[in-house]
Formats: structure tokens, C-alpha cells, sequence
């Protein structure tokens, strides 16, 4: 079963497009799957899914290194496995990384280990100093123009967490 990609899905890549970046690595995530099928449709986007989210972030730091804007697209489970990424390869070489982040755990979350995660997302990016966005209606695709921006003006890595709501809910 495929994903098609919506309006949402689209802005998002148009954005990505809009601000140099053409390279994107994804680890799946069901509510992030109609945005990684319209980046892998894309011809201006080299996507390279990635098994896990530090290698995706690694990933994204060697294309950055060869000359490419970058951006990974992720779940906030794995914000544990990336700290360390994080820290001793994107934060301490300045390298901007737009981090678009499925936030799994919150209000009407069907998967009980999911809201384990959430409960410490926010606070570890904090601990981190990544500035952290939440996109909890659609109309706040909006900013990411600005963020995207702000992320590569500033080097530094970002996340923009996109909830259940985001995304039109868990299919209630």
C-alpha cells in the first residue's frame, strides 16, 4: 500500500526545494509517509532512506561536507539513538540540520510504547539547545519557509515536531 501525497506533502518539499535543499534521508514512520513519498518522487531531491536516525544524520552531515543542503525526516522515538550524533557531530561542526519530526505519543496515541518517548522529546532537545518548533495545525506548515531559513542562517540543527493533528489525526 502506497501513500499519496497531499497539499501538506507538497509544501513541505516545495519548501525543502525553495531553500537549496537537495538532499533528504527518511526513516519510515506512517504518519511521515505521505511526505517521504513526495520527496522520492521528486527529481530535484536525491532522497536516501536510512535505516536508523543517526546514520541518517551522518548521512546528511557528508552530503552537507560534499556541498549539499540537507534535511533528515524522522520519528521522535529515536531522539534517544541520535544524542550522541547530535552533540559530537552536528551541533560541534555547526552544521544545520532541518530535522522534520513526526511527534508520536501524544493525546489518542494507539501505541502505548510510543508515549514512553514522548514524554522526554521535548525536554532532551531542550537539554540539547536545538530550538524546537510544533506544528499542531495544518496552517502551521507555514512557518517552515522561515525555519528553514533561520536553520541555515544560523548553522544549527532544528526540529520541527509535526503531531497527530499535523497530520490529520490517527485515522479516527
Amino acid at each position: 500500500m502506497t501513500t499519496e501525497p497531499g497539499p501538506i506533502d507538497r509544501k513541505i518539499a516545495d519548501d525543502l526545494v525553495a531553500n537549496d535543499i537537495s538532499f533528504v534521508t527518511t526513516v519510515p514512520c506512517k504518519q511521515l509517509a505521505g511526505v517521504i513519498a513526495e520527496i522520492d518522487r521528486r527529481d530535484d531531491i536525491l532522497h536516501v532512506p536510512a535505516n536508523k536516525e543517526d546514520e541518517g544524520m551522518g548521512l546528511c552531515a557528508g552530503a552537507f561536507m560534499g556541498g549539499r543542503r540537507s534535511a533528515i525526516i524522522m520519528q521522535n522515538t529515536a531522539i534517544g539513538v541520535t544524542i550522541n550524533t547530535l552533540a559530537t557531530l552536528i551541533q560541534f561542526y555547526r552544521l544545520p540540520l532541518p530535522m522534520l519530526i513526526s511527534y508520536r505519543g501524544e493525546l489518542r496515541e494507539p501505541v502505548a510504547c510510543q508515549v514512553e518517548m514522548a514524554v522526554h522529546t521535548k525536554a532532551l532537545l531542550a537539554q540539547l539547545n536545538i530550538p524546537t518548533y510544533h506544528f499542531h495545525r495544518q496552517e502551521d506548515v507555514a512557518e517552515l519557509d522561515a525555519i528553514l531559513k533561520y536553520t541555515f542562517m544560523c548553522s544549527k540543527p532544528v526540529a520541527i515536531l509535526t503531531d497527530a493533528s499535523f497530520w490529520g489525526g490517527y485515522g479516527e
